[in-house]
């Protein structure tokens, strides 16, 4: 698959290591496995001087002669001897830079915790030693949240406060989904747009697996997905177990139930038998895995909150292939295609509500959007989006099916919050897969 997008990072990037000419730059880019977070960085050095650094769980002596060999090879700098400590490689790197300009990339960084923890220390002790004499390039990416925020954020960690650049890595936006399916499928329906959107939520390695397999259709989609050596029926406990670690059955268990609707604290203690509280805020805060979503208007201290997965992918998991793994022990995939049929509409309107949420803030003039409900759980608005400088609000109902859209019934709702909307020039509409 050719390469998407991603023009503002490569910006980030480009001038980044404009600067790191005159001065050194540590630059730490952070994002979900599979975002693309190493085709971005290798797409940024095309045609620079680099060398990339692959953090394997190896012996540091292992690690350091590979290390060894790879700097030789990109950057011709001969070290004599052999080198068994991170810490000196790091140091004849820099030293390389206080002569040539380059760009050191370093993958997997928080894996060095498994080699050896005080690589961090070390790390910190030379770059505050040679940062004002080497033009570096300095660039670490890391996959696991947690550790990479544990790592930079902390203040009592050895690298708090060396950064001169942070970067999140997101999935795709809406418009880049539609440019890929296009370039596969250019007669490609809404509803297998919706799929892909469902399933990949715009992580490019899902989307590559999908493409080119030539899974476009929304058949085809659901038929991969579920296929006994598909890739997606793994992945989710492949990316959380080494976040969780031992307590990872609890945060499973809470992420289920969540997928499954029960997205109120309340619900999801009483199934448990357990307070949750601190669970869903290691969740939210140390993992960055789910959202407390408000209602738009509420009050900073409003407890009328409901928790939502935020990555598309790992909400289908938990929603579809985590309670089924009975059917993949027992080799029935046909019933877990036939399983997801029958969830499959109710589902993906809710996730029709969250798409045009990106849409509309990605395309249009909004500094604040959301949804809205009442203390009740009632009054239901499926979006609402805020232009606080035009002064203008759209309120809108968001159904599969365009004839299930009742405007009155919307507009009886929308008058229900009048008084937070009274200052705004409001306009309602109704969103339908024909809109996507």
């Amino acid at each position: 698959m050719k390469f998407y997008d991603r023009k503002k990072e490569l910006e980030t990037l480009d001038r980044n290591r404009e600067e790191s000419k005159r001065s050194a730059c540590f630059t730490v880019m952070v994002g979900r496995r599979r975002i693309g977070k190493t085709s971005l960085l290798l797409e940024s050095v095309k045609g620079q001087k680099y060398l990339y650094l692959f953090v394997s769980r190896k012996r540091e002596p292992l690690l350091c002669a590979q290390f060894q060999k790879e700097a030789m090879e990109a950057l011709n700098l001969q070290i004599f001897g052999t080198i068994t400590q991170f810490y000196d490689l790091f140091e004849q790197l820099l030293l390389f830079a206080t002569k040539e300009h380059y760009t050191l990339i370093i993958d997997e960084f928080q894996e060095f915790d498994n080699v050896n923890s005080s690589v961090f220390s070390d790390i910190q002790n030379l770059w505050d030693k040679y940062k004002d004499k080497a033009k570096i390039n300095f660039i670490v990416c890391g996959s696991i949240y947690s550790m990479m925020m544990k790592i930079f954020e902390n203040k009592k960690e050895p690298l708090f406060g060396r950064l001169t650049s942070k970067m999140m890595i997101r999935p795709f936006a809406v418009s880049v989904i539609k440019e890929i399916l296009g370039d596969y499928n250019s007669g490609y329906t809404s509803g297998d747009l919706l799929c892909l959107y469902l399933i990949t939520g715009g992580v490019p390695k899902y989307i590559h697996l999908l493409m080119e397999a030539g899974a476009t259709t929304i058949d085809k989609m659901l038929n991969r997905i579920t296929l006994p050596d598909s890739p997606f029926l793994n992945e989710g406990k492949e990316l959380l177990v080494s976040e969780f670690g031992k307590e990872y059955g609890t945060y499973f268990s809470i992420l289920q139930l969540i997928a499954s609707g029960k997205n109120t604290q309340s619900e999801i203690d009483s199934i448990i038998n357990k307070n949750t509280g601190a669970y869903l805020v290691n969740l939210e805060k140390e993992y960055s895995l789910i959202v407390k979503n408000k209602p738009l208007f509420s009050r900073p201290e409003s407890r009328n909150a409901r928790w939502t997965i935020n990555d598309n992918y790992l909400r289908f998991w938990f929603r579809f292939i985590y309670p089924n793994q009975s059917f993949i022990e027992m080799g029935k995939h046909e019933l877990l295609r036939e399983y997801i049929d029958t969830q499959y509409e109710t589902y993906s309107g809710l996730i029709l509500e969250k798409y045009f949420r990106e849409k509309i803030a990605e395309n249009e003039r909004v500094t604040n959007i959301g949804n809205y409900w009442d203390n009740k759980g009632k009054n239901e608005i499926d979006l609402i989006a805020l232009n606080d400088l035009d002064k203008t609000a759209t309120v809108a109902e968001i159904k599969r099916n365009p004839k299930r859209i009742d405007m009155n019934l919307l507009a009886m709702k929308a008058d229900s919050i009048k008084k937070e909307l009274e200052n705004y020039k409001v306009e309602l509409k109704g969103l339908s897969m024909n809109d996507m």
